[in-house]
């Protein structure tokens, strides 16, 4: 453990009665919901949630991408987010000219990898379903992409992540741990994945974490590892692999650049990094000072390479970058254990039923 990850933890820890009240607080807010003094609101329309119940990358987005691929040639589905850190407020549905400043990273991304998809933000999410339900009348489910904690709304399926390296039940509450909920509140998903496990991840391990987890019998647990892509050119989309004789600099402001960071290590000559903070905004200083960065590595091969959800923020630069080479690299969920189709299945169980239901 280097020092700073050592004063990291050491002050996580001395905001210990901090966490104590937090903790108290979301207790009480669930057992108002629970006892319906807080009231859910309930759609007669199928919706799909996906989230956590601690911050950080448990692979959210990732898996609404996984959902709409899933989805999207058999039925009319949407993306509904929150927008966080957009610059405007209320409900938006994104359109060919919309910005990420306008909806935010995520759902940008979603609508960049999936232009017939109607992709839209609101922060009340009670208020934005009706108004994308209107703008789009011939919907047959909704997305919602990080709503598990938001009790507001109840979707009909809860699809709850959770990291192999900081599983739920090993956290605490903020600011100690990174819980934004309680362990209880798992009980309310429908499907529990563990995400970014390792590729090779025995059933003893596998029969271990399910243990922990403690699931009811109603509930399935799956378990993804990332399976990331060909990285591809920011401005003209072409391929270039991921080789040992390439240096690379890679440019990241996500939450958890560790699995990403692994593959270069295992994967590369040498990699270099210029790190910002989660949802970073790149300004044209920013920019030159990266260039400035990959000119300082003395290397045939080279290359910058960055994450989706941040590509969405330096896209703007385009004009800048055609001759630069800045490469993408996509990511996604690969289901271990062969339980894709079955989460497949679950997943468009739910749609169909739920429409002959109604």
């Amino acid at each position: 453990m280097n020092f700073n990850s050592f004063f990291l933890k050491s002050f996580r820890v001395l905001l210990l009665p901090f966490a104590v009240v937090y903790g108290l607080i979301i207790f009480i807010r669930n057992k108002l919901y629970d006892k319906n003094f807080f009231k859910s609101a309930k759609f007669n329309f199928p919706l799909i949630c996906v989230g956590n119940i601690a911050v950080g990358g448990t692979g959210k987005s990732p898996m609404v991408e996984y959902l709409v691929e899933l989805l999207k040639p058999d039925f009319k589905i949407a993306t509904l987010s929150r927008g966080y850190k957009r610059k405007t407020r209320g409900y938006a549905l994104a359109n060919a000219n919309t910005t990420a400043l306008e909806i935010g990273d995520e759902p940008m991304q979603f609508r960049i990898k999936f232009p017939d998809v109607p992709i839209a933000v609101g922060e009340e999410r009670i208020v934005a379903i009706p108004q994308l339900l209107q703008d789009q009348p011939d919907l047959e489910a909704i997305i919602l992409d990080d709503a598990f904690q938001h009790r507001i709304v109840q979707a009909g399926l809860n699809i709850l992540l959770t990291e192999y390296s900081n599983l739920y039940v090993h956290d605490f509450f903020l600011p100690t741990g990174d819980l934004r909920d309680e362990w209880a509140s798992a009980k309310r998903a429908d499907i529990i994945i563990v995400t970014k496990c390792p590729e090779d991840l025995s059933i003893e391990k596998k029969q271990s974490i399910i243990k922990s987890l403690k699931p009811l019998l109603s509930q399935t647990v799956y378990f993804t590892t990332i399976e990331y892509g060909i990285p591809y050119h920011i401005v003209s989309h072409d391929k270039r692999m991921i080789t040992q004789d390439d240096e690379v600099l890679l440019v990241c402001g996500i939450a958890n650049p560790k699995p990403l960071k692994e593959l270069l290590l295992e994967n590369t000559k040498a990699y270099y990094q210029k790190d910002y903070n989660d949802h970073h905004i790149f300004s044209i200083d920013d920019l030159h000072e990266i260039k400035e960065r990959f000119d300082e590595i003395n290397a045939d091969k080279k290359f910058i390479l960055t994450t989706e959800k941040d590509a969405v923020r330096l896209v703007k630069f385009a004009d800048e970058l055609i001759d630069t080479p800045v490469f993408i690299i996509p990511i996604r969920h690969r289901f271990l254990f062969s339980e894709e189709e079955k989460f497949n299945g679950q997943v468009i169980s739910f749609i169909r039923n739920f429409t002959h239901k109604v």
